[in-house]
């Protein structure tokens, strides 16, 4: 959350010179389904959530739903995708030379934590380790959330090495290592309610904490004297 990714929108057609009033009616209706749908399935967990339910909280019919996504496998992973992209976009992984890395390396390491602890985030955490939760579901979380925060990651850590800024042999395991890092016991504690959500100031002190960790284990060391 074995399913394969949902298949993905296929490209809009080219505006037209003298487009219909439905268009603009279209997105919205199409961004009022990912609204309802993230709230559903955050309360209800994805079988307890029905399509008649996210059509009804979106005020569309449901046929209009399937027209949008399909299904409700296909509403499942864009909605994870669409949470994903708000609270991480895709610039916050540009690799920017102009900026200190561990700057840049703490603005994505706040973003992260930020959206790992948020409560719809918890919420669905929950919900995947809940014995018996869907195979198929948690796949489809996978593939949409964390993996595609991986991917995005492990090409800024390719970015910065190609400029001698990190020695990482293995980007991929580097990412996944910063993710876990972040992680710590905290959420894993936030998530079991064992813990009230940290002070700003904890927060900040345990990205910085990770930040150093990190560069410290992938910095560009001097190479060995002859």
């Amino acid at each position: 959350m074995s399913l394969k990714p949902a298949s993905p929108l296929p490209p809009a057609a080219p505006a037209r010179a003298a487009a219909g009033p439905g268009r603009p009616k279209d997105l919205a209706k199409r961004a009022a389904i990912l609204d309802a749908a993230k709230r559903m399935f955050t309360q209800h967990g994805f079988e307890g959530a029905s399509m008649d339910q996210i059509a009804a909280e979106a005020g569309v019919s449901k046929l209009t739903v399937y027209s949008h996504f399909g299904d409700k496998e296909a509403l499942f992973g864009e909605a994870v995708r669409a949470v994903c992209a708000t609270l991480m976009p895709d610039d916050l992984f540009v690799a920017d030379t102009t900026a200190p890395l561990h700057s840049q390396l703490a603005d994505i390491a706040r973003a992260f934590f930020a959206m790992i602890t948020s409560d719809e985030a918890l919420a669905t955490h929950r919900m995947m380790m809940t014995p018996g939760s869907d195979e198929r579901v948690r796949q489809m979380f996978w593939q949409a959330g964390p993996e595609r925060t991986v991917r995005a990651f492990s090409a800024f850590l390719e970015a910065r090495a190609e400029r001698g800024e990190l020695d990482v042999p293995d980007v991929q395991r580097a990412a996944k290592q910063f993710f876990a890092l972040l992680k710590g016991d905290l959420h894993t504690r936030m998530a079991s309610g064992l813990c009230e959500r940290p002070t700003p100031a904890a927060v900040d002190a345990h990205i910085d904490a990770t930040v150093d960790m990190f560069l410290r284990a992938y910095a560009v060391r001097p190479a060995p004297a002859a």
